[in-house]
C-alpha cells in the first residue's frame, strides 16, 4: 500500500496532537476550572485564614454527610470526630440568615460529604430567634455553627478533600484551584503528625490520573512514527503535548 504523501502525514498527526490535548485538559479541568464565585466576602467580616489555620482553634471537627436541610440548618451524619467530642447520631449544623456570616444551607445538598471545623452555640442572642421565622433563626444552645470568615470546610469525595486548606489561597474562595489531598493528611494535620508544608505540597501535585494519561501519551506518539515526514521526528510533539 502506497503510504500517504507529507501533507497527509501532518494533518493526521495534528489531529492526534490535538485529540491528546483535549484528553489532558479535559482531565485537569475540573481543578483549573472549577472557581466560583467568592463566598461570603460581603458579609463584613476579616478572612480569618485557610482551614488549617482556622480549624484547631475551633470546638469540634467531623467528617460527616448531609442528611438534610432544614430551614438554614443542615443535619450532619458524623462519620469521624477528628476534633472535640461528639456522640450523637446526628449534629445540627445552623447557616447563613440574616447578617450572620456563615454560608448558605444550600451550598451543602443532601447526600454531600464534608469537613467541617464548628463552633459550639454557648449562647443565644436575645434577637437570635423569632417565633415568626422558626426555620430560620440564630441556633440552639449546644448546636454548632459554621463561619464563612475562613476556609471552614472542605468538600469530601471518595477519601480526598478539597478546598479552602492551607495559607496562600485566595480569600473567601472555598474552592481553589487545587489537587484533591487525602484526607488522611488532613486528620494527620489536626492530630499534629503532618505539616502544613506537606499539605501545602499535596494540594499542588498533579493528580495520578493526569500522570497516568501523560504517559499513554507519550506512548501513542511514539506509536504514530510512520505517519510522521521523514525529517520529523516524535520528541517535538512530545514536547507540545506536555508543556505547561
Amino acid at each position: 500500500m502506497r503510504r500517504g504523501s507529507s501533507t497527509d502525514k501532518s494533518a493526521v498527526r495534528q489531529a492526534a496532537i490535538t485529540a491528546v490535548c483535549a484528553l489532558i485538559w479535559g482531565a485537569l479541568s475540573p481543578t483549573l476550572l472549577a472557581q466560583p464565585e467568592a463566598m461570603g466576602a460581603d458579609c463584613g467580616c476579616l478572612w480569618g485564614g485557610s482551614f488549617s489555620e482556622v480549624a484547631p482553634a475551633t470546638d469540634l471537627i467531623v467528617i460527616g454527610e448531609v442528611r438534610s436541610i432544614k430551614g438554614n440548618a443542615v443535619d450532619l451524619v458524623p462519620e469521624q470526630v477528628l476534633k472535640g467530642a461528639f456522640w450523637l447520631d446526628t449534629l445540627r449544623v445552623w447557616m447563613q440568615t440574616r447578617d450572620y456570616c456563615r454560608p448558605p444551607a444550600s451550598h451543602f445538598p443532601a447526600g454531600s460529604r464534608w469537613i467541617m471545623a464548628l463552633s459550639e452555640i454557648r449562647k443565644v442572642p436575645e434577637d437570635g430567634f423569632n417565633p415568626s421565622t422558626p426555620n430560620q433563626s440564630f441556633g440552639r444552645p449546644f448546636d454548632y455553627t459554621l463561619s464563612s470568615c475562613g476556609g471552614y470546610w472542605l468538600r469530601v469525595q471518595g477519601k480526598t478533600a478539597t478546598g479552602n486548606l492551607v495559607p496562600g489561597m485566595p480569600r473567601f474562595y472555598h474552592e481553589p484551584d487545587m489537587s484533591p489531598v487525602l484526607v488522611d493528611l488532613v486528620e494527620g494535620y489536626i492530630k499534629g503528625t503532618v505539616s502544613s508544608d506537606v499539605l501545602t505540597e499535596a494540594s499542588r501535585e498533579r493528580p495520578e490520573a493526569v500522570n497516568e494519561l501523560i504517559l499513554d501519551t507519550r506512548t501513542f506518539l511514539r506509536g504514530q512514527a510512520d505517519w510522521l515526514p521523514d525529517d520529523a521526528s516524535v520528541e517535538p510533539a512530545e514536547e507540545a503535548v506536555v508543556a505547561p
